[in-house]
């Protein structure tokens, strides 16, 4: 604590005016003293000898003249060994440990260390005496679940430092000095392994910023294929209530090809928060077998609680990740909902009378959500070694209307747009993302001529399908219906997946190629057929057997059976590809 004390002269719901005589700034953590409680604050604006802050917790009780103290620190989380397999909330309190302190029903005022001070974790150094050192560097590591965590030297510690000490290597706490580095001016600095980083600023302690080229997979054909994102890109899933953006993004943390997940729940609905903490420690990582949860931070932070504390969950699980990226490791931020985040940037605006912008919005609002979404990225660290943060957000816009201020600010600044659509998770259409009002700046996993041939075959049988809802299948030739059977066998065959199935959940590069030009040759071929009837027959036979052929293993005897049979009933209507199809598949060859 500081010797600046304030005294609170206002209260407008979890917003909170303090008095203060001394110094303070931006950003800076303070506590107002209640009921025998301290409460957790964060400057927000400062006018003179007045600040307004931000309540994390509920005011209740809170009263004018009630005592204010300053920490003198900004809003920092705590970066060490044991953070993988953690349920934090918005200010890194662990909450089965919470819970074990509180009960059922949490207690405001009540904080937990972020990482145990008991645990001991195997120290292994990787510096000597003598050697040079500067921020984000690694003195030593410890195994923690899976990878190799790396102990950095803090990122405060501007300039150079040489290495004056090292611990030999051993079983030691997270408080122990590992290390001590003597900088410029002689001063000794002692290093553990943990370190506090204020979360509202960007890590930045890497040799070079490299754009973000290749593809993060999924194993979701619609995404890899169609709508790819790149590791260290960002992207965004925009769609209404119940259309399935959190089993998207379940089904991403699970099969994508990423090293650690990190999922923030900012103001999520208490039932969907309860149930991601308790679906996940059961989802079975596909690379190990054991729980997903041994590579995934959760920090949840439900629409109950304050509406500061969604601000603080988004900012925490980003330094987190980009901690990670530090070491060399690949890792996903999924922020689910950055809709109610949004709101609650709008809701402090309007406690702090600031002029509203679009729709109440606040008008920094693009700024702030472009600043959220910039600290992506991939990056070449000192040691030449690669890592990245790729940031997926959600956003839930009223009725699916992506014309409103968050998802039109999101869309500016992200690499690629996954809109869901009412229409396509009614019709239960899985992944309901709109093949048509989708896009993405990335490269994807299947040669882009060939997706834009087969993007063109699916548009035109959806203006088929249009104007057939307006004159009928009578009033439409053959010649266009086929047009429409081709877009509705892509959609059933490739865009939509079965969960649910073993097989059919998570696709392969290789078989998606494969399965791709299997397809594209069905897309780019004039078929014998003299009616449409007979169309719709062959395309309804060659779709089921497509469906089966998605349901058999990629290295299964009944692969290439089913293929065959295939090939035998494209044969019999004398498929012939067309010279720009054949071409495509020459050049895929």
């Amino acid at each position: 604590m500081t010797d600046t004390k304030g005294k609170v002269v206002g209260i407008n719901g979890n917003m909170v005016s303090v008095e203060f005589d001394g110094n303070i700034s931006m950003n800076e953590v303070a506590y107002v003293n209640v009921e025998g409680k301290k409460l957790k604050g964060e400057v927000i604006r400062i006018r003179g000898n007045v600040a307004q802050m931000q309540i994390y917790e509920m005011t209740q009780g809170i009263k004018a003249g009630d005592a204010v103290e300053f920490t003198g620190n900004l809003l920092s989380a705590l970066l060490g060994p044991g953070l993988l397999g953690q349920i934090y909330d918005g200010l890194q309190n662990p909450l089965p440990l919470v819970a074990e302190k509180a009960g059922f029903f949490l207690e405001r005022g009540v904080y937990v260390d972020s990482l145990s001070k008991t645990a001991k974790w195997d120290w292994t150094p990787t510096v000597k005496t003598g050697d040079k050192v500067l921020r984000g560097d690694s003195i030593g590591s410890v195994p923690e679940g899976p990878f190799t965590h790396k102990i950095l030297v803090p990122f405060g510690l501007l300039g150079t430092y040489t290495v004056k000490e090292v611990t030999p290597a051993g079983s030691y706490t997270i408080n122990d000095t590992m290390a001590v580095i003597v900088d410029e001016k002689g001063n000794e600095h002692k290093l553990t392994m943990c370190f506090e980083w204020p979360v509202k600023r960007a890590v930045d302690c890497y040799a070079e910023r490299l754009a973000p080229t290749e593809t993060m997979v999924t194993k979701t054909r619609l995404i890899d294929t169609f709508f790819p994102v790149a590791k260290g890109g960002t992207y965004c899933i925009p769609g209404p209530f119940g259309a399935g953006k959190t089993v998207i993004q379940h089904t991403t943390s699970r099969n994508a090809d990423v090293d650690i997940v990190i999922i923030a729940a900012c103001g999520e609905r208490a039932g969907e928060v309860v149930e991601t903490i308790k679906e996940f420690p059961e989802l079975k990582d596909p690379r190990t077998g054991e729980s997903l949860m041994k590579r995934t931070i959760i920090i949840c932070n439900t629409s109950s609680m304050p509406v500061a504390s969604r601000e603080a969950s988004v900012y925490t699980s980003v330094t987190l990740a980009e901690y990670y990226r530090q070491m060399g490791l690949h890792v996903l931020l999924l922020a689910d909902s950055t809709s109610r985040w949004a709101q609650a940037l709008r809701e402090m605006s309007g406690r702090l009378e600031e002029i509203p912008g679009e729709e109440a919005f606040p008008a920094y609002l693009e700024s702030y959500i472009a600043a959220f979404y910039e600290r992506a990225g991939y990056v070449r660290l000192r040691d030449d070694s690669f890592g990245s943060v790729t940031i997926g957000g959600t956003v839930s816009p009223a009725g699916g209307n992506f014309e409103e201020p968050v998802t039109q600010a999101t869309l500016k600044v992200v690499g690629a747009f996954h809109g869901l659509t009412r229409e396509r998770s009614d019709a239960r259409k899985f992944p309901s993302i709109d093949p048509i009002a989708s896009w993405s700046k990335y490269k994807g996993v299947v040669a882009e001529p060939k997706v834009a041939y087969s993007r063109e075959v699916y548009k035109r049988g959806v203006e088929v399908n249009q104007m057939m809802k307006v004159v009928g299948e009578e009033g439409t030739s053959t010649e266009d219906f086929i047009f429409y059977m081709k877009s509705e066998f892509l959609d059933y065959v490739y865009f939509q997946q079965n969960s649910f199935d073993e097989v059919d959940a998570a696709v392969t590069i290789e078989r998606q190629n494969y399965v791709f030009n299997k397809v594209l040759t069905v897309l780019g071929s004039n078929f014998n057929l003299e009616d449409k009837d007979s169309a719709r027959t062959f395309f309804n036979q060659i779709r089921q057997k497509f469906l089966d052929w998605n349901y058999i293993a990629w290295d299964a005897p009944e692969f290439k059976a089913k293929e065959a049979e295939i090939d035998e009933l494209y044969s019999s209507k004398n498929g012939t590809l067309t010279a720009e199809a054949a071409a495509l598949l020459k050049d895929g060859e």
